[in-house]
Order: structure tokens, then C-alpha cells, then sequence
């Protein structure tokens, strides 16, 4: 079983351990790991709550901007989407150089190499 929570805009991700008995959750889209756990629900969303506050708090305390997932994501993307736009530049100045290559070759090779 697997399921998801919310809280403050944070999501976790929920897992029931059978040979513990107890829900395990783990924030997701973040680089910090954050992880909590409950024997039942109503602890389950307290641990978790307390999870996210006490992350809040800590960052606070090492004077450090908590993650959030979006911010993380858009992180990701952009890293993604420099390279994207180097492996063109570089594919172009190729074929200006006269490697041989033509434009069917190199858009399938970024088709492939920079599928969503």
C-alpha cells in the first residue's frame, strides 16, 4: 500500500511496513531526506507534521532556506534544459565544421539523449 500526504506544501510519501506494523513516510521532491513513522494514522500525521516543523525550525537555526519541492524540481529543469541548449550549440558547431552530420541525425539524437 501506497499512498500520499500534504502539509505546509510539503509531500510524503506513505508505506505500511508489515513485518514492523507501522506507516513509514518519507518526503519527497526534496534533496534534504526527510523520514517519519506511526503505528496508526493519527500518529502517522502528527510524526509528520512534526517532521515538517522541526525541518522548518532546524533551517531556521542554521540559518539556511528550507527546500521545497517545487524549487527543487525547477532546479532540476533548468540543469536539464543548460544542457540541452549546450548539446545543440555543440551539434550545430559540428555540422558547420563540416563533420557530416545532418539535421535528421542530430534531432533524433537529441530526441533520444533528452526525452521527457
Amino acid at each position: 500500500m501506497s499512498s500520499l500526504m500534504e502539509y505546509k506544501g510539503y509531500h510524503a510519501k506513505i508505506e505500511f511496513d508489515n513485518y514492523d506494523k507501522i506507516f513509514v513516510g518519507t518526503v519527497i521532491g526534496l534533496n534534504d531526506v526527510l523520514a517519519f513513522h506511526g503505528k496508526t494514522v493519527d500518529e502517522l500525521e502528527k510524526s509528520f507534521r512534526n517532521c515538517i516543523d522541526d525541518y522548518i525550525d532546524f533551517c531556521e537555526e542554521i540559518d539556511k532556506k528550507p527546500e521545497k519541492e517545487c524549487e527543487v524540481i525547477d532546479e532540476k529543469l533548468i540543469e536539464r534544459e543548460e544542457q540541452l541548449w549546450k548539446h545543440i550549440n555543440d551539434s550545430l558547431n559540428e555540422a558547420k565544421a563540416g563533420i557530416g552530420r545532418d539535421a535528421d541525425e542530430v534531432i533524433a539524437e537529441l530526441e533520444r539523449e533528452f526525452a521527457v
